[in-house]
């Protein structure tokens, strides 16, 4: 199993709207990517100051499946559309479970 982790830090004048469209967006996915088996994405809690903004972790099966949801044309869109245009900083990391 490929557990992928991702966080984002927003652009100083992202807009509430623009950021709960990331969420939004990014939600739809599982039923668009069967590959997913597992899709957690949302905004940090607020608990400890200076973490990132915005979380994703999706779990899949293999590497293959990975490929194909970091490949696969809706996701891509949702990151060219929602994601860049705000995007100050990006951190990610696949783990093998």
């Amino acid at each position: 199993m490929i557990r992928h982790i991702v966080l984002f830090t927003w652009a100083d004048d992202a807009t509430d709207e623009q950021k709960a469209a990331v969420a939004t967006e990014l939600r739809k996915l599982p039923g668009e990517i069967p590959q997913l088996r597992a899709y957690t994405v949302g905004p940090d809690a607020g608990i400890t100051p200076g973490n990132h903004e915005f979380a994703v972790v999706a779990d899949l099966d293999s590497v293959d499946d990975f490929v194909i949801y970091r490949d696969h044309p809706r996701h891509q869109a949702v990151i060219a559309q929602y994601i860049k245009p705000i995007l100050a900083t990006r951190a990610a990391v696949q783990l093998s479970l």
